[in-house]
């Protein structure tokens, strides 16, 4: 038998990952990885400000990332500056304000290798309940957004002219970007969070037919890099959040390996590659 610790820590992996891998595919679609990473970034900006005023700390880092979202949209329709200079300057900027708040916390302590590499052994059933229940609620508004914001994925002139909205989609794609960082950020930690995101979805794209597909693909893959990297780190005595990485990264390799089935789909473009490019 598992102790119980380690019961939960499988259990909160698994709901982050079938919360990330759907998500994942979009970040994989829009090519958004360094959107990702700015809000990982940003997720420690949360946590200083979390211990600072003494509130939720999930909340604290949902809050700053949908800020930063929010000033990222703010700043592409004014600025003269490109997309990706952008995200650095909010990326680099956030993280040097965390770290700089958290210096002045001389009165707190606190795990600064936790934060940056996650502690899921130490998910509490409270922890439990907010992945689970959040990512409940996550997966239901994708699900709602789904049709908007894939078609504004592949052509978002053509998914304005049908009238679906899509500056709404991704705003609301963007904040529910901010909340799976916020309940995630236990689990691996601010620096591996878009790995989460991004390796699964970028496994299960070799595999899948189709959106819908891949997304449940990069859900599984998700868990079952969970699962491979707690075990791994219980065996090998590593770092429980780097190592459902590296699991993660393992499968992402073998799916390199080539098949009968992908070498013929290897002269096509991927049945789950938006043909019109990502519109941001």
């Amino acid at each position: 038998m598992f102790d119980d610790f380690f019961m939960r820590a499988l259990i909160a992996g698994i709901g982050v990952a079938l919360v990330a891998g759907p998500l994942g595919c979009f970040i994989v679609w829009r090519r958004l990885a360094y959107f990702g990473d700015t809000l990982s970034h940003a997720a420690l900006l949360g946590v200083a400000l979390a211990f600072l005023f003494e509130v939720n700390i999930t909340a604290a880092v949902f809050a700053v990332s949908a800020c930063v979202s929010i000033a990222l949209l703010l700043l592409q329709r004014g600025a003269t500056l490109s997309a990706d200079a952008l995200l650095g300057l909010l990326a680099h900027a956030s993280l040097a304000l965390g770290m700089v708040v958290l210096a002045f916390l001389t009165w707190v302590r606190f795990d600064l290798m936790g934060l940056l590499f996650g502690d899921i052994l130490a998910v509490s059933k409270s922890d439990l309940a907010t992945i689970w229940l959040g990512g409940a609620v996550v997966l239901g508004i994708l699900a709602a957004i789904w049709r908007p914001l894939f078609a504004a994925t592949v052509n978002s002139e053509l998914a304005e002219a049908e009238g679906m909205n899509p500056a709404r989609a991704n705003i609301i794609f963007m904040l529910l970007m901010a909340a799976v960082i916020a309940i995630a950020m236990k689990i691996v930690g601010v620096l591996l969070i878009t790995a989460m995101l991004i390796i699964p979805a970028a496994t299960a794209r070799r595999f899948a037919a189709g959106p819908e597909q891949m997304a449940v693909l990069a859900a599984l893959i998700g868990a079952a890099s969970v699962v491979a990297g707690l075990f791994g780190s219980l065996e090998w005595d590593t770092p429980s959040g780097p190592s459902i990485v590296v699991a993660s990264l393992g499968f992402f390799l073998l799916s390199l390996v080539p098949t009968g089935r992908r070498l013929t789909r290897g002269r096509d473009r991927p049945a789950t590659e938006p043909r019109h490019g990502a519109k941001g």
